[in-house]
């Protein structure tokens, strides 16, 4: 289960730094998205990854830990308003510049 884990985390990583260097809007913000995603699951197998075990009652040695749980869900929720409102600059940019480029010009060719 963690290499499972270890492999995702990684590809989405990857994935999310191929489209931050992008020079394009969308797969910049898709970019970033991706790397919270990433952060998210990594915080989550934090609290180690077993099935069928209490939250905190019971065994101590047992237990999921709450905290990288509630965690990721503060996070989600942040990540969400973040992409929100990148999408929205992005979306001003473009109606602004006439260009979806980040550096705001195109490319001399």
């Amino acid at each position: 289960m963690e290499a499972l884990f270890a492999i995702t985390l990684g590809i989405m990583t990857a994935s999310g730094v191929y489209l931050l260097l992008r020079a394009r809007i969308f797969p910049v913000v898709m970019g970033l998205t991706l790397i919270s995603y990433a952060v998210n699951l990594f915080i989550f197998s934090m609290g180690r990854l077993a099935t069928g075990v209490p939250a905190v009652i019971g065994r101590s040695e047992a237990y999921g830990d709450p905290l990288p749980q509630a965690l990721v869900l503060t996070a989600i929720v942040i990540g969400f308003a973040m992409t929100a409102f990148v999408v929205v600059l992005a979306l001003r940019s473009i109606g602004e510049l006439r260009t979806d480029h980040v550096d705001g010009q195109e490319p001399s060719k």
